[in-house]
């Protein structure tokens, strides 16, 4: 039996900024995936920046090689399915 561990990058760093630096760190310290949340805010960042899920993995996906890459949570009440789809 294989143990593998997941991590949560919230996404409220610049991509230039860290934001790029938490998702290779991720990879480079053997984490099976990582994950963000596809939330309008969250608890005591609400005030700051918050980057959308889609784009956030996207650039995730171009930063790593073998990383895997998700959302804990898509919000339909937030996300058209059809306009969720097609970003997807």
């Amino acid at each position: 039996m294989t143990l593998r561990l997941s991590t949560v990058i919230l996404p409220v760093r610049r991509w230039h900024d860290g934001g790029r630096d938490e998702w290779t760190r991720a990879e480079e310290l053997g984490f099976h995936a990582a994950y963000t949340y596809d939330h309008l805010s969250w608890r005591s960042f609400r005030d700051g920046p918050w980057f959308g899920a889609i784009p956030t993995l996207t650039a995730a996906a171009a930063a790593t090689r073998r990383l895997r890459l998700g959302t804990l949570v898509t919000s339909p009440n937030f996300r058209h399915p059809v306009t969720l789809a097609k970003e997807l």
